[in-house]
């Protein structure tokens, strides 16, 4: 699929460049993932979150590093990514899994919940990097964060009085500055109503209801989407299941669908399953950050939900991304494996 829609964006621009630019670059990313899925398994999980504390404080660093002139890039106004060697790499697709990962290895080393002292003086440490994102901005991001946070203050039991309360303040702060962002109430305006700017923010969400509902029941076939042709920007990233539904039709859509909801089953299956806390806390958190985007990235397609710049796992084209789900999948396998060793043993 990303070959099929960045093809088209090259011969409909005339773009100088190849055909298969996008799709080569893409599975040098995958080599690259696979490559460091081979490390992340033999250091295993539990070493990992024992070193989450130093490789969130790199990955801070790095979304500093966003912002200074020369090494970070700029695109749609957004500075989420760093030049390396040609290629761009975003930090916040690592530091949404560091996170929690970081939160995992304090609340492990306690048999109890965190009192009031210890959590606030944890969450401080975990609001620098999240601020740093907030400020790129990428609200998508942080919203996804935050859900992972109330996902772990629910399993880990913390005291709701601890969080609860202090996030429907931060909740409803948020709404408010949110609403006096123009970018943020034009997306809304746009969600309600897509007719309401079909020239600018509406154009994606009305060209993909177009495409999905073009599809029908089986699709028109591969290849042969027609929005694909530069009616839909952003095809070959937020939007790419848009074109996929148009060429697959409903049956191919429940097929993809299907497939998420069987890495949900197999990661939370894991969780349970897992030997220490450790492990199920991992397990669980990053099952629901992989399906959580998922689910907010169909959602947007489908006009459920507003835009919110969410690419699809291991869909969507976009190196950072794929090389961090695929680190994340291969954690749930290792601490799979070392469940597994585990009732041998038993």
């Amino acid at each position: 699929m990303i070959f099929n829609t960045t093809s088209a964006e090259v011969l409909d621009r005339f773009l100088d460049r190849s055909t298969h630019h996008a799709l080569i670059k893409q599975l040098l990313y995958a080599v690259v993932g696979g490559i460091g899925a081979i490390g992340v398994w033999f250091v295993g999980y539990q070493n990992l979150v024992k070193l989450s504390g130093p490789l969130l404080i790199g990955a801070t660093i790095l979304l500093v590093l966003v912002f200074l002139p020369g090494i970070g890039q700029q695109i749609n106004g957004a500075h989420r990514w760093i030049n390396v060697f040609g290629n761009s790499f975003q930090p916040s697709e690592f530091v949404k899994f560091l996170i929690p990962l970081y939160f995992i290895h304090v609340i492990s080393q306690r048999s109890q919940p965190l009192e009031l002292i210890p959590f606030m003086q944890l969450l401080a440490k975990l609001v620098i990097p999240i601020g740093l994102i907030l400020v790129e901005p990428d609200n998508g991001t942080v919203a996804i964060i935050f859900s992972a946070f109330v996902i772990l203050f629910v399993l880990s039991r913390q005291k709701w009085l601890y969080w609860a309360l202090p996030l429907c303040i931060l909740l409803s702060c948020g709404v408010i500055v949110a609403s006096q962002m123009n970018h943020v109430s034009d997306r809304i305006k746009v969600f309600m109503n897509p007719e309401y700017d079909l020239k600018g923010k509406g154009h994606q969400p009305y060209q993909a209801k177009i495409a999905a509902g073009s599809g029908k029941l089986l699709g028109k076939g591969f290849g042969e989407s027609l929005q694909k042709l530069e009616y839909l920007p952003e095809a070959r990233s937020d939007y790419i299941a848009a074109i996929f539904a148009e060429e697959t039709g409903f049956v191919g859509m429940t097929g993809l669908i299907l497939l998420y909801m069987g890495i949900s089953f197999c990661g939370f299956s894991i969780a349970q399953r897992a030997k220490d806390n450790e492990g199920f806390y991992v397990a669980a958190i990053f099952t629901f950050l992989i399906c959580f985007q998922a689910f907010l990235n169909l959602g947007v397609v489908s006009g459920l939900l507003p835009s919110k710049g969410t690419n699809l796992p291991f869909f969507s084209q976009g190196g950072s991304s794929l090389l961090a789900n695929i680190l994340a999948l291969c954690v749930l396998l290792n601490i799979s494996k070392q469940s597994e060793r585990e009732y041998e043993k038993i």
